[in-house]
């Protein structure tokens, strides 16, 4: 799936402080950073990035004082002026919307701040524009005391589906809260909220790039060696026990940080040596040795301090496998910020690092040290939470097994399974059904 058009739609966006303005935010800017086109559509904030256009609308917000009117009226038995409203954001929404593929709308379905949208996009759905999904985070039928009104007419639009309108809850919770909500009459789709670790962690884009390149956070485990490239470092160790680790059915992925002298005969070898045995064992997509590494822009990547910190912040553990060593100044590294390290049995990492980290001996098999690394991980809890968000609930993980995946079902299914994606308008491949005066259902 290329080039897809997305907007978004929720009652605000940033600068506004709150958790759904966020989540929009970080979704919007992780399908950008995947070549989508994007746009967010919102009543109230601002311009908040450079990256993609935000529109600000304030009849799409939740304190504007036409709707609060409106809702004031409403609450008095006279519809008149929510309807109105609800046709001018219909006819909004049709023209601002013509050239997108997809419509997300994050909670405005489901929350009773803007009765008039509500409305628009129900009647915009039906009319058959471009698919609409309802985003789900939360509804006030949840809670116990929310105001009686909510459950009579027009307001109870807000407990009941559109067949035209696709839904996603953000957790197997909500979903059930909002299967029963609905009466169990529309599939709901699980989507979470996620975190992006790049960006909480600071990563430099440089790093970024490697991360993204070599598709890093969709593995399973990633093990880093920070060494020179020098055989005392016994890197060829390493690349044998991650080659047992995928043997064992584990998609683990091993970075060498490399440096080495190329004027040194000696250390030139041993990089060709290990980069000859990382094509025998056909590790080429799961090894790497970063001295060199070039991005797919052409830039070179410089490791430094702050690139070993970065490789730190994303990796499960440190992997040692040192013939010799004088100290263990990595094990004060990894320990200072919780890494789990994967030690050879050589005095001085043992001196550190005690019954505090994981020790092989070095006449251990390959496949021994993968299983013994295994268990040893397997048994820290703050490892296996720091191993269920990298892999679960990273951004990059869920937008590549669940988001792009969902849009690709629903576009093809809404579009008949033809190619519409790179259509520069939808409307004009797949005109509207639309009437200029979209009716007002009698029912309502």
């Amino acid at each position: 799936m290329e080039n897809l058009n997305v907007a978004f739609l929720h009652f605000s966006c940033p600068p506004v402080v709150g958790g759904v303005e966020e989540i929009v935010r970080q979704q919007s800017l992780l399908l950008h950073q995947y070549q989508q086109q994007v746009k967010i559509f919102a009543g109230n904030g601002k311009q908040f990035t450079d990256k993609h256009p935000v529109e600000i609308n304030p009849l799409l917000g939740s304190q504007n004082e036409q709707i609060l009117a409106a809702h004031q009226l409403v609450l008095e038995h006279d519809l008149t002026k929510m309807y109105d409203l609800a046709r001018e954001i219909y006819q909004y929404l049709r023209d601002a919307l013509r050239k997108f593929h997809i419509l997300i709308a994050h909670n405005v379905m489901t929350m009773h701040y803007n009765l008039p949208l509500t409305y628009a996009l129900h009647w915009f759905a039906g009319d058959g524009h471009l698919p609409v999904v309802s985003w789900n985070h939360d509804s006030p039928y949840f809670y116990s005391e929310y105001p009686v009104y909510l459950d009579q007419p027009p307001w109870n639009i807000l407990k009941q589906t559109h067949p035209e309108i696709y839904y996603v809850a953000i957790s197997k919770a909500r979903k059930k809260k909002f299967s029963e909500l609905y009466g169990n009459k529309k599939p709901l789709q699980v989507i979470p909220n996620g975190i992006d670790p790049l960006n909480f962690f600071r990563i430099h884009p440089d790093i970024m790039s490697l991360i993204r390149n070599e598709k890093l956070l969709e593995g399973e485990m990633i093990l880093v060696q920070p060494a020179r490239l020098h055989p005392r470092k016994n890197v060829e160790l390493s690349i044998r026990i991650t080659h047992a680790i995928n043997d064992l059915g584990i998609d683990a992925r091993l970075l060498v940080t490399g440096a080495y002298d190329p004027h040194e005969i000696k250390t030139v070898e041993y990089h060709d040596k290990l980069k000859e045995l990382v094509r025998e064992l056909g590790m080429e997509n799961k090894v790497f040795i970063l001295t060199g590494y070039t991005t797919k822009s052409g830039k070179q990547i410089v490791i430094d301090n702050d690139s070993i910190s970065d490789l730190y912040a994303i990796a499960d553990c440190v992997l040692l496998p040192s013939l010799e060593e004088g100290f263990g100044l990595t094990l004060l590294e990894s320990g200072i910020i919780k890494l789990p390290v994967v030690c050879s049995n050589i005095p001085a990492f043992v001196e550190i690092g005690g019954d505090d980290v994981c020790i092989f001996d070095l006449g251990d098999s390959p496949k021994a040290i993968a299983r013994k690394t295994l268990d040893f991980l397997h048994t820290l809890k703050p490892h296996r939470m720091f191993h269920k968000v990298m892999h679960q609930y990273a951004w990059d993980k869920i937008l590549h097994s669940e988001i792009l995946p969902f849009f690709n079902l629903v576009t093809n299914e809404y579009y008949g399974n033809r190619n519409c994606v790179n259509s520069p308008m939808i409307s004009e491949k797949y005109p509207s059904r639309l009437s200029d005066n979209p009716t007002i259902p009698s029912d309502t």
